[in-house]
């Protein structure tokens, strides 16, 4: 068999690790493996035949004619500890919207996945493994609509995939937050400051959550629960009235106030999702404005998806990497390999494309929480 292995959308730590599983596992079989540069992007983007030069974490490769690295031990060797992917990630590669530009120069969106599959017939790949999070497992289950094989594997440092209790990425991101966290606490209570941290999490907050109570943060505001700016000043006030003239606020970037809408740096168009920010500045503001209390606020951004991934994240991706190799040679296609403790098991595309892992309202984390004496802005 012949597998294609792609890395779309943000990057998370362990995309290498899963690189690494599938190449050795494949080649354990006597199969061959082929990386797919940015997402799709190394075959929708390549010239007109011949073999095409390319960047990759490998550094200055060959493509073959179809846009394809040949992956055998040697290109994985030292990499499971390297935070990124070799392969590069892209979110703007959806070959259902791809965006390109008419005659006139202006940006239209077409569809191109006909030519992909096309592409995958003529270079002979049996079988792709694609690691993506909600949007790359959602393009993986139109195209296995379509009739290629595929199998996913969930990445995504938000923990939001639906079906699986943890993705790789995520125990690496929540100790960054933690750590950027606990050095916020010096400066805050040296200056009796209030410092705000405005921490990715789109739709779910876990990351928020978990990395808050672990940086003892006062306030935790994530968007399954729309907070009351005057709930989270009343928390604030309360410490001062009890001694501690400081505060810590963790706000994951798709909270919203009661009644308001999502704050975004810029609006949703063609091609591109909505992109989020700004929510941790706004709250700020507001604190400031009604406690009098000197307040800061930092967006800990792309820093959460970077480093090298921890044990865990490491181990958990290893084995989804083996695990997708399996589903292939057993043939089940159209499934994205989960971690069910203790297992790793696999479930339908369909079951999880569409679909957003929440923080449920009465989850064991959010029960401590409150036992804790954190406000969650309600």
């Amino acid at each position: 068999m012949r597998l294609a292995i792609s890395t779309g959308g943000g990057d998370a730590p362990g995309l290498n690790a899963v690189i690494r599983a599938v190449v050795l596992s494949a080649h354990d079989r006597d199969w061959e493996t082929f990386g797919i540069l940015r997402g799709f992007g190394s075959i929708l983007e390549r010239g007109s035949g011949g073999t095409a030069g390319g960047w990759s974490g490998l550094g200055r490769v060959m493509l073959n004619e179809h846009g394809l690295i040949p992956l055998g031990s040697d290109e994985v060797r030292g990499i499971t500890h390297l935070g990124g992917t070799i392969l590069g990630a892209s979110n703007r590669g959806n070959p259902f919207r791809w965006e390109t530009s008419d005659a006139a120069g202006n940006k239209i969106v077409v569809d191109r996945s006909g030519e992909l599959l096309q592409a995958f017939a003529a270079a002979g790949i049996d079988a792709l493994i694609t690691i993506g999070g909600d949007g790359s497992l959602a393009i993986a289950g139109e195209l296995a609509r379509k009739g290629l094989r595929v199998v996913g594997v969930p990445k995504t440092i938000d923990n939001d995939v639906v079906g699986t209790v943890s993705t790789f990425g995520f125990d690496t991101a929540v100790a960054t937050a933690t750590e950027a966290i606990d050095k916020l606490h010096s400066t805050a209570q040296s200056h009796d400051r209030v410092m705000v941290v405005e921490l990715m999490g789109r739709h779910a907050g876990w990351l928020a959550l978990h990395a808050g109570i672990s940086g003892t943060a006062d306030v935790i505001l994530i968007p399954e629960i729309p907070f009351d700016i005057e709930a989270v000043c009343a928390k604030i006030r309360d410490r001062e009235a009890r001694g501690s003239r400081f505060a810590i606020v963790v706000v994951a970037e798709g909270a919203k106030e009661k009644g308001g809408d999502l704050v975004l740096q810029e609006p949703e168009r063609a091609g591109r999702a909505a992109r989020l920010g700004g929510i941790g500045a706004m709250v700020a503001e507001a604190i400031a404005e009604r406690t009098g209390k000197e307040t800061r606020s930092l967006v800990l951004g792309h820093l959460q998806r970077g480093g090298s991934p921890s044990p865990s994240d490491r181990l958990l991706a290893l084995r989804f990497g083996a695990a997708a190799v399996a589903a292939a040679a057993e043939g089940a296609f159209g499934t994205c390999v989960v971690y069910t403790p203790p297992n790793i098991t696999r479930k339908p595309l369909e079951e999880i494309v569409g679909r957003i892992k929440t923080v449920p309202l009465d989850s064991g984390v959010i029960v401590t929480a409150r036992r804790l004496g954190v406000s969650l802005g309600d």
